[in-house]
């Protein structure tokens, strides 16, 4: 893959374009072998497509197709190519169409982005102005594509992939067993696998994406042994593992919507986070009825950290009429509070990371820890979970009494 841009090269933005596409490429059996960035600069560009195209068999150009003078992409494969530019008319049709709906006129700069070299086969693009294209060079066949990530993976989808399969069919699309986990270091994760038997024809990864490590198995969709192993890698990591096959909200919010069960939060440390995490899915969203965030003085000492949180907690279920609440309280020499308030009874912890966070990322820690713990009582768990990178000071069970 070649992204192309100055604003990628320079890290004015992020190439979330590149991560996406190697993701889903492997995941459908053509793993990259080389990932590139160049500038706006056309003789780079084009040097750097026929590099690729002797090295390669299908080269994915990213970038550069847009109506602005610093858009070089189709020129430099015609350059590389040692070929003309040709005006599609089909695709200046397309545009004056879309520009139509829009009830404006096509500026005159976009017949740029009709212009593709000879003999070049266009690819839809539904989305926006810029059409895509593939050509042959040398070994390779190129594809060429937008930078805007939307009608990037459009195309990918819908024009690409189909053809590279159809050019490929020996290639096999993998299955991605997939499970998150909270509280351990990758290392420490690959050092508890160490004792399990990778099967051939098998492949772990890692993606760790504070506050998760998400674990991926990939194997053939026929392998026989995948699934079995991939129970097996759950069940030595167990309590660490928050979700299967899905994040942890999507997992909370089903379970908090097959139980039929509300749920509120009371907030200071993590002032919010919570309920706008509770938000990022439908059945999440419909049982989280109501979110406070709470002012507070850091005044209290850790026993009283304890109490507050758990008052806090039972006082935001009752007030509320939820089934359950979460509180997180001050912030106190690097200790949190948090809180569960349940029919069955109320627990809290204080609790301390290992490693020093960024404020940002130590709230995200802190909210993790407090959907944890629902999370382990939907599963009907313990509580009070044990977390490598945390370190619990203080603890307490309140039964419900009935």
């Amino acid at each position: 893959m070649i992204s192309t841009g100055e604003e990628v090269l320079h890290g004015d933005i992020v190439d979330t374009n590149a991560a996406w596409l190697s993701r889903l490429f492997f995941e459908q059996g053509f793993a990259m072998t080389r990932r590139t960035t160049v500038g706006d600069q056309l003789e780079i560009l084009a040097e750097e497509l026929v590099n690729a195209s002797l090295r390669n068999d299908i080269v994915i150009v990213n970038g550069g197709l847009g109506p602005t003078t610093d858009d070089l992409t189709a020129q430099a494969a015609a350059v590389a190519g040692d070929l003309g530019l040709e005006q599609s008319d089909y695709w200046v049709e397309q545009m004056l169409l879309k520009y139509q709906k829009l009830g404006r006129d096509m500026p005159k700069t976009n017949l740029k982005q009709a212009m593709l070299p000879e003999g070049a086969e266009l690819l839809e693009n539904p989305v926006g102005t810029a059409c895509g294209f593939a050509m042959k060079l040398n070994k390779a066949t190129l594809y060429f594509t937008p930078g805007v990530p939307s009608e990037f993976k459009k195309m990918v989808h819908d024009e690409i992939l189909p053809r590279m399969k159809r050019q490929h069919p020996e290639s096999s699309a993998l299955r991605c067993h997939r499970f998150y986990t909270f509280g351990l270091s990758e290392s420490g994760i690959g050092e508890s696998l160490t004792a399990l038997n990778l099967p051939e024809g098998c492949e772990i990864g890692y993606r760790s994406s504070l506050p998760f490590i998400e674990v991926k198995l990939f194997a053939d969709k026929a392998h026989q042994y995948a699934q079995q192993f991939h129970q097996q890698m759950i069940e030595v990591l167990a309590d660490h593992v928050v979700s299967i096959e899905q994040s942890l909200i999507e997992n909370i919010g089903q379970r908090l919507a097959a139980d039929n069960l509300t749920l509120t939060v009371a907030e200071q440390f993590t002032s919010g986070y919570v309920t706008n995490w509770m938000q990022d899915t439908p059945e999440s969203r419909a049982q989280c009825q109501q979110g406070w965030i709470l002012a507070g003085q850091a005044d209290e000492s850790n026993s009283d950290q304890l109490a507050a949180a758990l008052a806090m907690a039972s006082a935001a279920r009752e007030r509320s009429q939820t089934n359950v609440a979460l509180a997180s309280g001050m912030c106190i020499d690097g200790c949190v509070a948090v809180a569960l308030a349940t029919p069955q009874g109320d627990w809290a912890q204080t609790v301390k990371t290992k490693r020093e966070y960024g404020h940002n990322a130590h709230r995200t820690m802190i909210a993790t820890v407090m959907l944890d713990m629902l999370r382990r009582w939907l599963e009907h768990k313990d509580v009070l979970g044990e977390y490598g990178s945390l370190e619990r000071t203080g603890e307490i069970f309140l039964a419900a009494h009935h």
